[in-house]
């Protein structure tokens, strides 16, 4: 028969790696439900950041105490990163997912319901730590269940989902909420999530080569503290944080600036301007290529360079400079992100799962901290007061980096080029 005659005619794989192949059912399903996870996670993550002139105007809040509504969530994603990574280690990474996303919803259909700032900031929290087993474990699971060759086009599409997500996150609450208030724009949100949550559950095969492990609490504390001791990871996780409390100064604040005068937007086109957050896809894609071409520690001076140049630019009172210091910040930021986080991985030799947990909780601690002090220097000066917090960020890289050359340089005179070890280059 000529389904026989074909099986036995066509050459087998050399490669026995079972793992999921482009082309397969299993691959596509994973690939979408992956990208519908990021979806979700980064909706949620983000769906106070696009409303927070709204929660001031009907909370009766200044810049600072609104922000911690978007700072909260960060700040207990940071905090449940590493735990969740154990669990997911011991009970399955689908299992942990799946937890993660009906928790997170759960208490975002609870959001428009809390009465004022103190209960929405403690559910904020919550839905953060819930929130952490999604970047915990999506990485793991991919690594796990699909076939190396497809690995970087199926993490670049959930990567995809994160920057959908973050920026749809943001422009539906926000547009939501200028139309019929705060509540209405968290429930929008939640509907959004839940969506991609239920699409997830629905996709996502079973995993097939998870194997349990003990969570170790001894190993784990080891091989966290012989990352912190790591000065090259420590300059990395210095830098992910500098840049996201960049984008949490900003981001942050931007809504109000353009509400006020001399710019005077309604909300709802101030809640537009998150669009914005797609130069990031293009940037973070960019960066592999122009770390072929100056490095690492060159890509970095032009991201900080870049962020830097749109922070001043950003200082003029046109709507214009407005409009493209945020598009170089973007850009900057992403670049940034994506040479420093992608380092890690080069640069632990062991426990890599752990050192891309710490910088994700350095990243996101950025985001919290420099989220608030831009919305209460933005409080206290307006927009130069949250420009200032940027720059003196940027400032504080840029020695984080110049350090860095110079730790290489000495290196090289002592080792010699072609016995300097490759990993140390990356920091």
């Amino acid at each position: 028969m000529p389904p026989a005659r074909a099986a036995t005619t066509s050459r087998p794989h050399s490669d026995t790696d079972l793992r999921h192949r482009p082309g397969s059912r299993a691959f596509r399903r994973s690939n979408l439900a992956l990208f519908a996870a990021g979806v979700a996670t980064f909706v949620l993550l983000y769906s106070t950041q696009g409303l927070l002139p709204v929660l001031s105007a009907s909370l009766d809040l200044t810049p600072g105490q609104a922000s911690w509504t978007a700072s909260a969530a960060t700040l207990g994603l940071a905090l449940g990163l590493l735990p969740a990574s154990a669990l997911s280690d011991r009970y399955g990474r689908t299992a942990v997912m799946t937890a993660s996303m009906i928790a997170a919803s759960a208490l975002a259909l609870a959001l428009p319901l809390a009465p004022g700032l103190g209960s929405l900031v403690a559910l904020r929290v919550l839905q953060g730590a819930a929130l952490a087993g999604l970047p915990a474990t999506a990485m793991a699971y991919l690594a796990e269940e699909i076939h190396p060759s497809a690995l970087a086009s199926a993490m670049g599409l959930y990567v995809a989902g994160n920057s959908i997500g973050g920026m749809g996150g943001r422009l539906v609450s926000g547009w939501a909420a200028a139309a019929w208030g705060w509540r209405w724009g968290l429930a929008a949100s939640a509907v959004m999530a839940l969506l991609a949550a239920l699409a997830f559950r629905l996709l996502i095969p079973a995993a097939r080569h998870f194997r349990p492990a003990p969570v170790d609490a001894r190993a784990l504390a080891r091989t966290v503290s012989g990352h912190l001791r790591n000065p090259l990871l420590l300059r990395l996780y210095a830098l992910g944080a500098l840049f996201m409390a960049v984008f949490g100064a900003v981001y942050n604040t931007v809504g109000y600036r353009l509400i006020a005068a001399p710019f005077h937007l309604p909300e709802s086109v101030a809640a537009s301007i998150f669009v914005v957050y797609l130069v990031g896809t293009a940037s973070s894609a960019s960066a592999g290529r122009l770390t072929a071409r100056l490095g690492r520690r060159g890509t970095l001076y032009v991201a900080i360079a870049v962020t830097t140049a749109g922070l001043l630019v950003s200082l003029a009172d046109s709507l214009a400079c407005a409009l493209l210091g945020l598009v170089l910040i973007t850009a900057g930021f992403f670049a940034g992100h994506a040479t420093a986080s992608s380092s890690v991985g080069r640069t632990a030799t062991e426990g890599r799962a752990q050192a891309s947990a710490l910088y994700l909780i350095a990243y996101y601690l950025g985001n919290s901290l420099g989220g608030t002090l831009g919305a209460d220097a933005y409080h206290a000066t307006g927009w130069d007061g949250a420009a200032a917090v940027g720059l003196a960020a940027m400032a504080l890289a840029g020695g984080v980096t110049l350090y860095a050359t110079r730790q290489a340089v000495i290196a090289r005179q002592k080792y010699g080029k072609a016995d300097f070890p490759p990993s140390r280059l990356t920091a």
